[in-house]
């Protein structure tokens, strides 16, 4: 939790700055309240733990009460309600509900995506295509939302794509080197054409992107592999096109829109006093 305080502590200095000019006029000291976090349209919440952080670092006499479980998808309602120093409360609303919003946007998107290929057996991937500094939590409300976590990052998977090919003198050399090199790790390497399936295959790939094919070549790729590897597909998905991708038989769908693309979900706070 210590990288996710210093992202709160770093949201709440951009915020609050020197301190809330605007409640220290107008709320006294003493004041008290009750606030209520209202969700205001369809989808699943996520970063409720994060909000509730964000609360506890103003104040920590604040007192957080969750009323949804997470990952669960609803219409909308009461998500928790926070009660103590209403100066608090107001000065960490902002932030709290710009995480909250954001991981739930998320965890929304991924659910939309896990339920247009229902029934498949295809898994929704995500990427790293994340905020600066958000990966964390970005990539733990796609799985409240149902998804699967593609690699954290540069260093826990060997991703070989089209530079990276091209540099190491073709995909099946790339695929021989980044094996004997990778010391556990997952090996992974991008194909655009059947030919280069072929290539990755031969020299022992575990799992191959296949890069904006057609779902044609997908299902032609499907066939060659024969279970020899997993397949995920990558390019030119969207609401629209992914349950017709998934029905190709491929494993993985991986969804940069899980992440750099996804609305906040609608979220109020009220506060009344006590």
């Amino acid at each position: 939790m210590t990288d996710v305080n210093d992202l709160i502590d770093r949201a709440l200095d951009e915020d609050v700055g020197s301190g809330d000019v605007t409640t220290h006029t107008l709320v006294p000291a003493e004041a008290t309240g009750r606030a209520t976090l209202t969700q205001k349209a369809p989808g699943v919440i996520a970063g409720l733990r994060v909000a509730e952080s964000v609360f506890h670092r103003v104040d920590p006499s604040l007192r957080w009460r969750s009323h949804v479980v997470e990952g669960v998808w609803r219409d909308g309602g009461l998500v928790a309600e926070v009660a103590g120093a209403s100066r608090s409360i107001l000065t960490a609303e902002r932030t709290a509900l710009n995480l909250l919003q954001r991981l739930s946007g998320v965890a929304t998107m991924a659910a939309r995506y896990v339920q247009a290929v229902e029934g498949t057996g295809a898994r929704i991937l995500d990427t790293r295509k994340t905020t600066p500094g958000m990966r964390i939590l970005e990539k733990q409300a796609v799985v409240v939302g149902g998804g699967v976590n593609h690699r954290a990052g540069l260093y826990d998977a060997i991703l070989i794509k089209e530079n990276h090919a091209a540099m190491a003198g073709g995909v099946g050399e790339a695929t021989r080197r980044a094996l004997a090199a990778a010391d556990g790790r997952l090996v992974e390497v991008e194909a655009a054409t059947l030919d280069e399936v072929r290539e990755a295959l031969e020299a022992g790939a575990p799992r191959i992107m296949l890069d904006n094919m057609t779902t044609d070549e997908m299902r032609a790729a499907v066939e060659l592999t024969a279970g020899r590897a997993e397949l995920e597909a990558s390019g030119g998905v969207n609401l629209d096109t992914v349950r017709a991708i998934a029905e190709t038989g491929v494993d993985f769908i991986s969804v940069g829109a899980l992440t750099h693309s996804a609305p906040a979900l609608d979220i109020s706070l009220i506060l009344n006093a006590l």
